[in-house]
């Protein structure tokens, strides 16, 4: 049905007057949102109402398609769920029908976007239209959120104050089925660890945006205009997110007045003191909420971080006496690191609803399952050096800081949101839609509320590290997008989004998007970063130097040596001694080997199931040369390689496969490091060589792919780890392996054996501890179990297997725990154990799997990880109640 010269194509949209759902403000905003993008393609849209017996007010006889929009009178519907169905046209020719159902305002907007995002993708939008038969959508997950970051005031201003800006970016994620958004406050920095603060804008937030009545609190040389301007700036985006039908979440990270050790800060903060600091914050909080009366809740950071020594209940409790003198609800968000059992009675109290949001995989982004188990370092601990600051959090609480810790009991009376931190990816475009499913199924885990994902260049020219235009990311002219860098990442948004909300969504919601910017190369795109996509959140789970995404930063990788010279790297602190690479652990320890740890149990004859540092680099490896596959595919049937888009795209898929390429010869390099430092085996240490030769030179072909694309300098921080270009690390690669050359010619000297050479480095193979071919092991969970009762857990095998070994591993839902073993008995080829009445009797659900070793000694985890890495590698015993 394409539209010729002549034609005139309308639309009529057909409501109730009297169906409040369908009249509200958000309706009537996405209705207007469907009539600009029809109107984009030469269509008309004309609205008309439904009289006191039903019928059409006015004659539509020369629609081409009529759209019905009600609410759900029943209440049968769950919560943002909707309908879109067809009725069949009487005659050919004549008008086609859709009826949309919504159980709520949302419901209904996410309908009318669904209708406008196909329209905006099509070609002949009519005709995909009138095609439509039946689509429906209900969501998985109660919160999918977007958490933005002001970090920069030479950065982040011009977006700030950008209505434009603030229109296309909150239309996008109501399109794609966010329904919250949180914009946050005072992050810039981590009190307790940052000296010398000087870009402080937005950090202690009450007086950027008013002046609070009694009090002679303000930011010392600020006109009044720019902080009327800041207020009216606020209120605009809460109005409109609330336009939206987006829940407006405001983060304000940091109550600290004034920066310990920081005599530069750009920013004076006048009148507040000991004296007045927690009444004061307690009114300016209840007059920032009356004055926005469209922000929904408030995300607090409670522990020493956000500028307060712990403990800190008194000043806590004062201050959300704010929240509950502004006259509405609002819904309080605590970030859970150090959160104790007396700071969430402070929350309770206030009568609001609260929620805690423990971060998913410590400040990072890994697979999209719930860590099996913490690191070490995580773990509580009796003491303290910092007694005076961080009294809980460095302590019995320590464990909260990287995961859900102890909080999905089942006695809480909280709401848990898991929030993804932005350490892992930041820069290089991301969407694989077997990640986002994951994420979509793990979001709901144990009873939680759902997910929010820190966006794409979250934290960008954090810690004083702004330039001016420093958020354009290319130094490449045709690739730049002035003013809109967010633009580059609608896929991100769309992936993510729509998957958080359907874990088994069709492919048809993203591949319409790949189809219009990209025709017959979508496929081989779609899935060239799919698989490009999976390379860095893989590698951080099997490997992380560094909790902190202030000293990791695996998409620009500071290199970590392998070579034990003594000099520390600037993430010593957070990884075992020697603080080598192989000494590295991985963020899930349960189901992931580091090196060293790995080394040392081959060489002992005892290795458990978990994935060895080989079999992470045999993945990388397969995932960089599917992603390539597909690239070059791509690259022959896209037609214009120039397109500035697809060169975004390309560039980036090439980035991404070569850090697969890299990671995965330097892990085999760390592997033969290692066997050489216990064994002395100098064949080891040529081994090691040659992958690590290998891997620079994965390592210069991400430098030519990126070269004078991106800017010489990206920031996220001032020091040198958190800021430059991919070009700058090479001499920290080229420093280790010369190291290892020393080494090498000691040793050859000694082993009276004959200098390497580069052809003999690359010829040498690892040895083959690779597990052979797995039986298949059937196992169904319970699916409820009464609280206090033993369970008996059964398994068994598609075939026998002769000596196999079965052992069960059991934890509590709480990360502070170590597991239970149990070796299985076998009657008959069925493998049985208990789990005891006195474990389940308790507050929180089980988490347990399998590891089996057979007669040839491999040995594996069930259920393990599928091949697209996007499922739970564990299984959960949930309590009937």
């Amino acid at each position: 049905m394409k539209q010729g010269k002549d034609d005139k194509l309308t639309v009529t949209v057909v409501r109730d007057t009297s169906d409040v759902l369908a009249v509200s403000e958000p309706v009537n905003w996405a209705v207007a949102r469907l009539a600009h993008v029809l109107e984009q393609q030469g269509i008309e849209l004309a609205e008309t109402a439904l009289d006191d017996q039903g019928q059409i007010t006015r004659n539509a006889t020369a629609d081409t398609l009529r759209i019905m929009i009600a609410g759900n009178f029943d209440g049968s519907a769950a919560a943002e769920s909707f309908l879109i169905h067809q009725e069949a046209a009487e005659a050919e020719g004549s008008t086609s029908l859709l009826h949309i159902t919504g159980a709520d305002e949302r419901g209904l907007v996410y309908a009318i976007l669904e209708l406008a995002d196909r329209v905006r993708c099509s070609e002949e939008p009519l005709a995909d239209l009138i095609k439509i038969d039946s689509y429906s959508g209900e969501p998985a997950n109660e919160i999918r959120s977007i958490s933005r970051s002001f970090c920069s005031e030479i950065e982040d201003k011009s977006w700030f104050y950008d209505q434009t800006f603030w229109l296309e970016y909150l239309t996008e994620l109501a399109t794609h089925r966010f329904n919250r958004f949180h914009l946050t406050l005072g992050i810039s920095y981590d009190y307790g660890h940052d000296p010398n603060v000087q870009d402080n804008y937005f950090g202690f937030v009450y007086p950027y945006f008013l002046d609070v009545p009694s009090y002679q609190v303000r930011v010392r040389d600020m006109p009044q205009e720019e902080v009327s301007r800041n207020l009216e700036t606020l209120q605009f985006i809460s109005r409109e997110a609330k336009r939206r039908g987006i829940h407006f979440q405001l983060g304000l990270w940091n109550h600290a007045y004034q920066m310990a050790d920081s005599p530069n800060e750009l920013h004076i903060i006048d009148g507040v003191d000991e004296s007045n600091h927690a009444v004061y914050c307690r009114d300016g909080l209840r007059l920032l909420l009356e004055c926005c009366p469209d922000i929904d809740g408030v995300t607090l950071r409670t522990h020493y971080e956000g500028g307060i020594p712990e403990p800190s209940h008194v000043f806590w409790k004062e201050v959300m006496k704010g929240l509950t003198a502004c006259g509405r609800t609002i819904e309080i968000d605590m970030h859970p690191k150090g959160v104790d059992e007396q700071m969430l009675e402070v929350a309770l109290g206030t009568g609001m609803p609260v929620i805690v949001s423990p971060k998913f995989w410590a400040e990072h982004m890994g697979l999209p399952y719930h860590q099996a188990a913490i690191r070490t370092k995580e773990l509580p601990v009796a003491t303290t050096d910092r007694a005076d600051l961080m009294l809980i959090t460095n302590t019995y609480r320590r464990f909260t800081r990287y995961g859900y810790a102890d909080y999905l009991n089942d006695n809480r009376r909280t709401g848990v949101l898991h929030r993804i931190w932005p350490g892992t990816q930041r820069v290089l475009l991301w969407g694989d839609p077997a990640m986002a499913a994951g994420y979509g199924r793990s979001s709901s885990f144990c009873g939680s509320l759902g997910v929010e994902l820190c966006e794409p260049m979250s934290f960008k020219a954090r810690k004083t590290s702004g330039t001016s235009g420093g958020r354009e990311l290319y130094k490449e002219e045709a690739l730049q997008l002035p003013g809109e860098e967010w633009k580059k990442f609608v896929y991100t948004y769309r992936v993510w989004g729509r998957l958080i909300y359907n874990p088994e969504a069709d492919s048809a919601e993203w591949m319409r998007y790949l189809r219009h910017e990209f025709r017959k190369a979508a496929p081989d795109l779609e899935q060239a970063l799919a698989h490009a996509s999976r390379i860095l959140l893989l590698f951080t789970t099997a490997h992380l130097p560094s909790a902190s995404n202030n000293y990791y930063w695996p998409e620009m990788y500071n290199n970590l040596g392998i070579v034990n010279t003594g000099k520390l790297s600037e993430s010593a602190f957070d990884t075992p001694e020697p603080h080598t690479f192989g000494a590295v652990s991985p963020l899930d320890t349960a189901i992931f080997y580091g090196i060293n740890e790995f080394v040392d149990d081959y060489l002992q004859n005892r290795l458990h199931g978990k994935y060895t540092p080989l079999a992470v680099a045999a993945w990388l490896e397969e995932l960089a040369e599917t992603a390539e596959r597909h690239l070059a595919a791509a690259d022959s049937l896209i037609g214009d390689q120039t397109l500035a888009n697809y060169r975004r795209w390309s560039v980036d898929i090439a980035a991404l496969a070569g850090l697969g390429h890299f990671f995965a010869q330097k892990l085999r390099a760390g592997v033969s490091y290692a066997l050489f430092e216990q064994t002395g085996n100098v064949q080891q240490l040529r081994e090691a060589l040659g992958s690590y030769r290998s891997a620079k030179t994965d390592w210069q072909h991400i430098i030519n792919v990126t070269q004078d694309v991106y800017r010489d300098d990206i920031t996220f921080g001032y020091k040198a780890h958190m800021k430059g270009h991919w070009a700058d690390r090479m001499s920290g690669i080229e420093e280790d392996i010369a190291d290892m050359e020393q080494v090498y010619a000691q040793a050859a000297a000694a082993d009276s054996r004959a200098p390497l050479s580069n052809e003999s480095a690359a010829a040498v193979s690892f040895p083959d501890i690779s597990v052979p071919p797995r039986p298949i092991l059937h196992h169904e969970p319970p699916q409820a179990t009464p609280k206090g009762e033993a369970v008996e857990l059964r398994t068994m095998l598609a075939d026998q297997s002769a000596g196999l070994q079965i052992s069960l591993l059991y934890r509590h839902v709480n990360q502070a725990e170590a597991y239970v073993t149990v070796p299985m008995s076998n009657e008959n080829g069925v493998y049985k154990a208990v789990i005891p009445g006195s474990y389940t009797d308790s507050p929180y659900p089980v988490l347990y799997y399998f590891e089996l070793t057979n007669e040839q000694g491999a040995v594996w985890l069930e259920p393990g990880l599928a091949a697209n890495l996007s499922n739970q590698p564990y299984y959960v015993l949930q309590y009937q109640f």
